[in-house]
């Protein structure tokens, strides 16, 4: 009976205690009884996704766009001004003060056309091309930050959500395992070989592995719900729940969990890698604009001329004098030239207001390096704290466990432990393995965080 009754505690085991080929049936990878239809996720194509649907990116793409239309503004030359006009009436007055002549006057008798064009000096165009330039330069670079932020937020939900289903698969595989143990139990009942109490407490035993079962699905649809909104996807558009299937979901998520991939790089070479992050160069090329947009203010002393000049014609009243040559109109050309005065005071204050930008967007870079490199340090930390806390789990603690467990098995063969000891010792199990996918998430998640902090493409675990 007691040989039975063990091979019923083996089936006990959770399924991923045995070690199946990685794409078979690893963590992260077997079939969940999902309503049908629900549509399965991977990393690559998540990401794939998001460069074509992720707002943040759209919209910072939408700011370069921006910035290169007002580089065509800045590099124009100061638009011409054509003026038409006319005089609609006229009079003419006596030397008593008397109006003579008044009478209107269409525009066939008389018209003035002006031109006015404003001459730039010091440079101006050029300055505010380059300072455009350098700002289209800043909204390229912030695309590549909403990227590089908007790559680590689905990868942190994605690897968040591909443990949460490890978490799931294991309490899934436990359940199957103690349903064979019951019905095992239930014939050796049948057959007189095994007290009634002991099936009762077994079923008592398993209720939180049940409540594990109901945990982890739970966990698992939050999860995959901060995936779908990475994506601008509806998290709430899930398939109908079919019989015996788990809560329904918008997305199942699939990828290799049981992998340990290394940055591929060295302390060294990532620290050195920061500066070239897109926030930071977006800073220091906000800084290189300040600088030109100073420049472009100490051009202000250069004083712009204005041109102006026109052409009027006019026919001449017919009760004028007559001479001997008579005059049907007059014809006058005029020029002018304008050069604003007291400009000092308002030049000097767009150059201190400039001078000071500068300054603070030179600090603010200086800032981004700084805390680049703040947050490479805090991802180093974390990433090689999580490594040894996996090599922990996958080296040595669940080896420990399952030893425990067996150790436990085959006491109670030998009347030495009960049926609870046994089934306690299948938790400790259960617990380490949860614990392990927790490590493995950590794991994963800080490499995704340290290709966050860098900035370098690669680091991050291809799943």
């Amino acid at each position: 009976m007691r040989l039975l009754l063990a091979a019923a505690l083996l089936l006990a085991l959770p399924a991923a205690a045995q070690t199946p080929p990685p794409r078979a049936g690893g963590p992260g990878q077997a079939v969940l009884p999902l309503p049908a239809g629900t549509r399965t996720l991977t990393l690559d194509q998540a990401e794939r996704m998001l460069l074509e649907r992720n707002l943040s990116v759209i919209a910072a793409q939408r700011g370069v766009d921006a910035v290169r239309a007002q580089r065509l503004v800045a590099s124009s030359r100061p638009p011409a001004e054509v003026s038409v006009g006319n005089n609609f009436a006229e009079f003419n007055s006596t030397t008593g003060n008397r109006v003579q002549g008044a009478r209107f006057i269409s525009p066939s008798n008389n018209i003035a056309l002006g031109l006015t064009v404003l001459i730039e000096t010091g440079g101006k165009r050029t300055l505010r091309t380059r300072l455009a330039e350098e700002n289209i330069g800043v909204a390229e670079a912030q695309v590549l930050d909403a990227l590089r932020g908007q790559f680590f937020a689905l990868r942190q939900a994605f690897i968040a959500a591909l443990g949460a289903r490890a978490n799931l698969e294991v309490a899934l595989a436990n359940r199957t395992s103690l349903d064979r143990t019951e019905a095992l139990l239930r014939r050796q009942l049948q057959d007189g070989a095994l007290p009634e109490g002991d099936l009762l407490r077994f079923q008592a035993s398993r209720l939180p592995f049940e409540a594990d079962v109901t945990g982890a699905a739970q966990a698992y649809a939050a999860a995959v719900a901060q995936v779908a909104v990475a994506l601008a996807l509806d998290a709430a558009a899930f398939p109908a729940r079919g019989q015996g299937a788990l809560p329904p979901v918008a997305l199942d998520v699939r990828g290799r969990f049981d992998a340990m991939p290394t940055p591929g790089a060295t302390r060294e070479e990532l620290a050195e890698a920061v500066q070239h992050r897109a926030d930071v160069v977006a800073a220091s090329r906000a800084a290189a604009a300040g600088a030109a947009n100073t420049s472009l203010a100490e051009a202000q002393r250069w004083r712009d001329v204005t041109l102006n000049g026109g052409w009027s014609r006019s026919r001449l009243s017919q009760d004028l004098p007559s001479a001997s040559q008579p005059l049907n109109a007059t014809n006058q050309f005029t020029f002018s030239l304008s050069v604003p005065l007291f400009t000092n005071q308002i030049v000097t204050g767009q150059i201190g207001t400039a001078a000071g930008q500068q300054a603070q967007l030179e600090a603010q870079a200086r800032l981004a390096l700084l805390q680049g490199r703040a947050d490479f340090a805090a991802a180093w930390a974390a990433h090689e704290q999580s490594r040894a806390l996996l090599r922990l789990y996958t080296g040595g603690a669940l080896g420990r466990a399952e030893q425990a467990y067996r150790s436990a098995e085959q006491a109670y063969l030998a009347g030495g432990r009960s049926l609870l000891d046994v089934l306690d010792a299948l938790r400790t199990l259960n617990a380490t393995r949860i614990a392990a996918n927790n490590a493995r998430t950590a794991y994963l998640t800080a490499l995704a965080q340290l290709e966050f902090a860098t900035g370098v493409s690669g680091v991050a675990a291809r799943l």
